[in-house]
């Protein structure tokens, strides 16, 4: 799993995953997700488009940036949720904190 980030403009950084979100993924991008929490950046938004799979290590890393970000008043949106990974989102009613914008592929 790859994590990349740019800035959309200077309010949004944008967090574009590739790969499975599971447990040995999420152990690689632990310390890009600590340094997400150091910057400045108002909104961070997730980008799943290159996501196929999610399980509880990738739901775990979400949660934990989500409420590191509301701790710093800062805000979070999932973007491009689709398949397997959308299904698991609406199942665990993550949108009901988190928003949810999916795709369709």
């Amino acid at each position: 799993m790859e994590l990349h980030q740019f800035e959309s403009n200077t309010e949004t950084l944008v967090l574009a995953i590739q790969g499975d979100m599971d447990a040995i993924g999420c152990r690689d991008i632990q310390p890009t997700i600590d340094e997400v929490l150091q910057q400045e950046h108002h909104q961070v938004q997730i980008d799943l488009a290159q996501v196929a799979f999610l399980d509880s290590s990738g739901i775990g890393a979400i949660v934990y940036l989500y409420k590191r970000l509301i701790e710093k008043e800062r805000t979070m949106q999932i973007q491009n949720a689709h398949g397997q990974p959308l299904e698991l989102l609406k199942l665990l009613r993550i949108e009901n904190a988190i928003p949810v914008n999916s795709t369709t592929h």
